[in-house]
Order: structure tokens, then sequence, then C-alpha cells
């Protein structure tokens, strides 16, 4: 599996996670926190292998604006986990003000998958080529298997 399609996949389960979690009620918490705990953890494995493998090797290859994706790419994920994600996790999930936490979550991870998908994967694939792809996309998968192995390895 070349990376752009593991990343994609990654993706598209932290969407289906958070569309669940969103649509729950304030009367769910076990699962509240249950689905939480499993988007936390995706988004551990997710942003490690991005900010490890793939915007790395995006900047090393391109030019001013693939510095500008990758700069940009990294805020957001430092935005996800070190003020929303961690916030979120410390609120009730029986309120409203988790509700509203999740929402905010929401849009900004989809925000940025919108922008990877749309400009940053393509980039890469351009700049890198598809041996360069299944290569990180091994890498990626090895990394995947340590860090479930030992989840502090991220």
């Amino acid at each position: 599996m070349n990376a752009i399609d593991l990343l994609t996949k990654d993706h598209d389960i932290v969407k289906a996670l958070l569309e669940e979690l969103s649509s729950t009620t304030e009367r769910a918490t076990k699962k509240r926190t249950e689905l939480l705990a499993r988007i936390h953890h995706e988004l551990q494995i997710h942003t490690a292998l991005e900010e490890q493998i793939l915007y790395p090797a995006l900047k090393q290859a391109g030019g001013k604006e693939e510095e500008r994706m990758y700069y940009e790419a990294k805020e957001e994920h430092r935005a996800v986990d070190s003020l929303v994600l961690p916030d979120l996790m410390h609120t009730e999930p029986g309120t409203v003000e988790f509700a509203g936490r999740v929402k905010v979550l929401k849009e900004l991870i989809e925000h940025h998958i919108k922008e990877e998908e749309g400009d940053l994967f393509p980039s890469v694939k351009k700049l890198l080529g598809k041996q360069a792809l299944e290569e990180m996309g091994m890498a990626m998968l090895a990394h995947k298997k340590t860090f479930k192995a030992a989840p502090h390895a991220a």
C-alpha cells in the first residue's frame, strides 16, 4: 500500500468515528468516552506518520509552496493535538459543552483532511513518484505495528 492510500484510509476511519461521536447524546457518556479514546489513538498514530515520514519528504522535495503546506499542516496538527483534543478529553462527556467541543474538533479535522487530500497529497504524488510512495507506505505500516505494540512509541 502506498503512503497516500494508507493515510487516506486513516482519514476515512477518523471521519467515521467523528461522525459517530457527533451523533451521540448527553446520555451516551460511556460511548462518547470510548469513541473519543479511539479517535485520540488513531490521531496519534496518523500524526506521527505524517510528521515523521510524509511531511519531511514533501518539504525536502518541494519548493516554497510545499514548505508553506508543510508548516500549515504541522500547525493544524498542533492545534488539534495540543489545544482542542486535550481540552475535549477533560470535558465531562455528559454535557452540552462536550458536544460543542466535538463539533469544533470535527470541523478542524475535516478542514485539515480536505486540504491534505486536495493539495498536499497531489503535490507529494507529483514530487515523489510511485516508488517513493510505496517505500513510505511500507515504513508507515512498520511504524503502525510498532505503535500498536507500544502505544507511546509514536
